[in-house]
């Protein structure tokens, strides 16, 4: 009887030493695989400090989070250097590729447009689309017409019967210090010339 009871301790035992290796190759194998440039670690959950100069980067599945430390952030994030750690912290937006800040947008995704930081599925009204920058520009709002010109015939005020005068109508100083898209308008007509010259000059 006393023979049964220590071979089935002995057998308790050895399988217990076989599932403590099991579990130390695994959590070492994971280690190795999770913990580069960290500081301390989790066997479950990854790096929990990085070393100097390096970000902490973490994100979740589910109902559990991983911790990583990179180099630079991936997209949809951005870093920010602390004290005691430095992290990855993600944009607010779904749709930013790359923030400034967590509500300061600097790119967007694809087919979404970035206007003032934030990003959009059309350009907001009184912007257009630049070609290839996928960035919203504020369009002009022109500013009053100037009087007609005097009318003149190749830079001449008299001597034929018939000339032609111009007016701008120009950017706005306001428009021109936002870099505004906008440009000044010409416009001319025909004009019928008043005076003839002094001395019967053509």
């Amino acid at each position: 009887m006393q023979w049964i009871i220590f071979m089935l301790l002995l057998f308790i035992s050895t399988m217990e030493m076989l599932t403590q290796n099991r579990w130390k190759k695994q959590a070492s194998a994971g280690l190795l695989e999770n913990c580069t440039g960290c500081v301390l670690c989790s066997e479950d959950n990854g790096c929990i400090t990085c070393h100097h100069r390096l970000f902490l980067l973490i994100w979740r599945d589910g109902i559990r989070q991983y911790g990583m430390c990179v180099h630079t952030c991936p997209p949809g994030y951005f870093g920010v250097r602390g004290r005691e750690v430095n992290q990855c912290t993600k944009c607010r937006s779904p749709s930013c590729e790359s923030c400034f800040s967590r509500d300061f947008c600097m790119k967007c995704k694809d087919k979404f447009y970035l206007y003032k930081g934030q990003c959009f599925r059309q350009c907001p009204p009184g912007t257009a689309a630049q070609p290839g920058t996928r960035e919203c520009q504020e369009t002009c709002e022109p500013g009053p017409w100037s009087e007609w010109s005097a009318c003149t015939h190749e830079s001449r005020t008299c001597g034929c019967k018939w000339g032609v005068e111009t007016r701008v109508q120009e950017v706005p100083e306001a428009a021109r210090e936002e870099g505004t898209a906008c440009t000044a308008l010409l416009e001319t007509r025909r004009c019928r010339m008043k005076k003839h010259c002094p001395g019967g000059e053509q």
